[in-house]
């Protein structure tokens, strides 16, 4: 059955005549005459019946229209929720993002986004899986430190299907505890600090690797100490004198700042920051908000080329 049918039998239960239906749809009365009988036929049932002038409605037809107005209701509800969609100010973009760029990075891109598309919303999820969800379709966009390994695109199914553009290169430095020997310097090559205690995420996270690559690049294995589930207890146990890390700012300005107590210090390593970048998935089209705020991240970018 049509949906436009099944509004002239809505319009029609509440009292306007076949005539005024017709008038208002701008199609011909027989017509509607037609679809109605054909509305009943398909139900099985005799929905109307003729009171004058007027069709009032048979049991059969108060029972079936309560359904009707039910499904109409939802499905004219339906209707607004994808035009909302297909605004782009007034779209929802969903977005994922590690959970280390949540505190600064996320904020302020969506700050500065919201502030000329105020009526755009957004559903934002922090954790590590941002590629898998992207190729699962969940997801319109993730914002990811560090340039995804060809393994990871591979494990994730998303080989062929994500796309990732650079935005920014984040400085890593090393992070120490108040009267560590380096406390006071303001750059410090890392083959100095083979012999320390280390502080790290766990293995296989994104700083964890670059911290580890970095060590092995200034000539030894990391001694691991300790191995937390977060940044801000990597730092507070630096702070708390256990050890060293490799850290990144997070959008602060390291030097001369104390993050949790733990002192940033520059490395002097080359290769010292991390990649930050935007991931999509090239295997569906994003809805027209997701796309401006797309195009709006990567009008950021601050990588030569990007």
């Amino acid at each position: 059955m049509e949906t436009e049918v099944l509004r002239w039998f809505q319009q029609v239960a509440d009292g306007a005549t076949v005539t005024e239906v017709a008038d208002l749809w701008m199609v011909s009365q027989p017509k509607v005459s037609r679809d109605l009988m054909a509305l009943q036929r398909e139900v099985g049932a005799p929905l109307l019946v003729k009171s004058g002038r007027v069709l009032r409605l048979t049991h059969a037809g108060a029972v079936f229209k309560r359904h009707v107005d039910a499904i109409v209701n939802r499905l004219d509800d339906a209707l607004a929720d994808v035009d909302q969609l297909m605004d782009p100010e007034r779209g929802t973009v969903t977005l994922a993002y590690q959970q280390t760029l949540g505190t600064w990075l996320v904020p302020s891109l969506v700050g500065e986004f919201r502030a000329t598309h105020p009526n755009v919303a957004f559903t934002l999820v922090a954790g590590g899986a941002g590629l898998t969800i992207l190729h699962e379709g969940r997801f319109d966009l993730a914002i990811l430190a560090g340039r995804p390994p060809e393994a990871a695109l591979a494990a994730s199914g998303a080989a062929a299907a994500v796309r990732w553009e650079p935005l920014f290169r984040e400085p890593l430095f090393l992070a120490v505890g108040p009267g560590h020997r380096f406390e006071d310097i303001e750059t410090v090559p890392l083959a100095q600090l083979a012999d320390e205690p280390w502080v790290a995420l766990p293995a296989g996270s994104v700083i964890r690797s670059a911290m580890e690559e970095l060590c092995r690049a200034a000539g030894f294995e990391p001694r691991i100490a300790f191995e937390c589930d977060d940044l801000a207890t990597v730092r507070g146990f630096v702070g708390a004198g256990l050890g060293v890390s490799i850290v990144p700012a997070m959008g602060e300005d390291p030097l001369p700042r104390y993050a949790a107590t733990a002192r940033l210090v520059a490395l002097a390593d080359p290769g010292a920051r991390r990649e930050i970048g935007l991931a999509w998935s090239t295997e569906r089209r994003l809805l027209p908000a997701a796309d401006v705020f797309r195009r709006f991240v990567l009008g950021q970018a601050r990588v030569p080329g990007a």
